[in-house]
């Protein structure tokens, strides 16, 4: 065998070898490497909610199955920090006979002030899908088995828990009021935002937005009423990140540096997007992207920043700003 030839076959192996303690790496330690998030965000009015904090533990796209023990106890653990709101953003099922291991795992923090809206996989279970599609086809959608996710629903309402989907509520947490309003999954075309559509028209010190899915005509939507925040999943942080560069696609039309984290919207509006606890079955893999919750610190505006404007322009490319907690 020749030097050249030699050296080839070596550089090969070691490719494949290298490809082989990543892969391992991604499905085998990562995957179940679970972090918890902190971030300051300052949406609160600067007058009517002076000197107050809410701390909001946003988690998403929990995908659980049974089986799924150290994902549940991780979940379990969340109550400890004994959030002022817990907000879900959807996709908590991953497989028919979930919705008691979802339960078990959010556990007593059912019992504190709780808001949600849903995602295409608490409608429809995971199928095989070309792992191709990923990078290439991200909008490619293969729809599983429905799910019994008004079982969950009806579980969460009875624990005081409300359902933000194409609603508009208020309530008061911590002596801190609250509008929030969510849409249906945009990622499934589910989304009529003109449902909710206005300027919130009553006092409150944060205007909330939900929605699963973080796409641009939503965001555009709830800049345009004036709301101060809004948090979404589905995203996975892109799942697949790579140092330096950061997620490869997001499954959405939100640009890469917003697959996680927070960053602004339009003029005022904050935009927090969880990278999520889970991974579909057929995708069981995390690369530079632990799966995470987040507890947010949020706090009010500086006096003179203003609120979110109804009508304000919407504008994309507003660098994301920077993340506390642990870079996963």
């Amino acid at each position: 065998m020749s030097g050249l030839l030699r050296r080839t076959v070596q550089l090969g192996a070691g490719v494949t070898a290298a490809g082989a303690l990543g892969l391992g790496y991604a499905v085998g330690v990562e995957r179940q490497w679970f972090a918890l998030r902190r971030a300051r965000l300052e949406v609160l009015d600067p007058v009517t909610a002076a000197g107050r904090t809410l701390r909001v533990l946003h988690i998403s796209d929990l995908h659980l199955r049974p089986g799924q023990r150290l994902e549940r106890r991780f979940v379990e653990g969340l109550a400890a920090l004994e959030p002022d709101l817990v907000v879900d953003t959807g996709d908590n099922l991953s497989h028919t006979r979930a919705v008691p291991e979802v339960l078990r795992a959010l556990g007593s923090l059912l019992d504190r002030p709780g808001v949600v809206v849903w995602g295409s996989n608490d409608y429809h279970g995971p199928k095989p899908k070309n792992p191709s599609h990923y990078l290439f086809r991200p909008q490619h959608r293969v729809l599983g088995p429905e799910l019994p996710w008004r079982d969950l629903r009806a579980a969460f309402l009875e624990h005081g828990w409300l359902d933000a989907t194409h609603a508009r509520h208020t309530l008061t947490v911590g002596g801190v009021r609250i509008a929030v309003a969510g849409v249906d999954d945009p990622h499934i075309g589910r989304d009529d935002h003109d449902r909710i559509a206005g300027p919130v028209d009553e006092p409150c010190d944060l205007r909330l937005g939900l929605t699963h899915s973080p796409e641009p005509r939503v965001l555009d939507a709830f800049a345009a009423d004036g709301y101060d925040l809004v948090l979404a999943g589905h995203t996975h942080g892109g799942q697949l990140r790579l140092p330096g560069y950061g997620a490869i696609v997001t499954n959405c039309g939100v640009d890469r540096s917003r697959a996680r984290g927070a960053s602004r919207w339009g003029e005022r509006m904050r935009l927090h997007v969880s990278a999520g606890l889970g991974t579909s079955p057929y995708a069981p893999a995390r690369f530079a992207c632990r799966p995470e919750a987040t507890l947010l610190e949020l706090v009010p505006r500086p006096q003179g920043a203003g609120a979110a404007r109804p009508g304000a322009p919407a504008r994309e490319g507003h660098p994301p700003s920077a993340r506390s907690g642990a870079d996963g």
